[in-house]
């Protein structure tokens, strides 16, 4: 009979954020496939979990996924974790899920820490309805493209950024965006400086600019969706994308300002979505 593939999360920070269950399901494994096993086996030597500990990462995914497979379909029950929180979130593991599932192994996800929902949870945006970009590109014209994108959503959007790039991140969004569109950088969440702020983008990259402190550390950005205004209608979005065929976005962001009655910059940020 085929074993277990359980996909356990693990804390992001503050250990005693694991769950019993967790802690339960990987003390009685028989391997544990960690993105880096050096870090995760000093979460679990915390933990007194002494279970075996096979590598399973971006580069070697595709290979491991077979013989982990084999193992489950020989019996053997396994666990997926991440280097923290909800593994295959910014992670890898889909391919092995999707190798099991393919092979009739049973996967069963044991729920827990997660940075996107702590991030949602306290940002104080809408979340009703999200959007989970993850990593927006590191550079050049796709990570423009990218945050142009983020800057016309209509529905609150989660953003995961490297220290060494959130100002940049920010500094780009703030010329794209209405002075009142509010963000909430989460900095650290759970761990010993965990900081939570919200405010219009603009004083939130002045502060990140001011304080170096803010750039360090892991960090989620959650965006505030674009406000829906009345001047805008069906009519006009298909003006717009008529025009988009013809010409580039500079000059229709300018045809249609003048035409609603809205701001270049606000309608930049719309086009560029639309356009992509």
């Amino acid at each position: 009979m085929s074993g277990t593939l359980f996909i356990v999360s693990t804390p992001i920070g503050h250990l005693d954020d694991i769950t019993r269950r967790a802690i339960d399901v990987l003390a009685a494994v028989d391997w544990i496939a960690a993105e880096d096993t050096r870090y995760s086996q000093r979460m679990l030597d915390q933990l007194g979990i002494r279970s075996r500990m096979i590598s399973c990462h971006d580069h070697n995914e595709s290979q491991r996924s077979d013989e982990l497979v084999a193992r489950l379909q020989g019996g053997e029950q396994g666990a997926l974790i991440s280097d923290a929180g909800t593994p295959l979130i910014s992670d890898p593991g889909y391919r092995l899920v999707r190798a099991c599932q393919e092979a009739q192994v049973n996967v069963v996800p044991i729920p827990g820490a997660s940075a996107l929902l702590a991030a949602l949870a306290a940002a104080g945006q809408p979340s009703d309805r999200f959007l989970f970009e993850g990593f927006v590109p590191a550079k050049g014209a796709p990570r423009q493209q990218a945050i142009a994108r983020l800057a016309a959503l209509s529905v609150t959007s989660i953003i995961y950024e490297a220290p060494h790039r959130v100002l940049s991140f920010l500094e780009t969004l703030k010329e794209l965006v209405e002075k009142d569109r509010e963000i909430t950088l989460c900095r650290e969440l759970t761990k010993q400086f965990e900081t939570i702020r919200r405010g219009p983008v603009g004083d939130i990259c002045d502060w990140v600019a001011s304080d170096s402190n803010q750039r360090r550390g892991e960090l989620v950005l959650v965006l505030s969706p674009v406000a829906q205004s009345s001047s805008w209608t069906d009519k006009d979005e298909a003006l717009a994308k008529s025009l988009l065929t013809e010409l580039p976005v500079s000059r229709v962001a300018k045809i249609m300002a003048a035409h609603t009655g809205l701001k270049r910059q606000e309608l930049y940020a719309l086009l560029e979505a639309m356009n992509n």
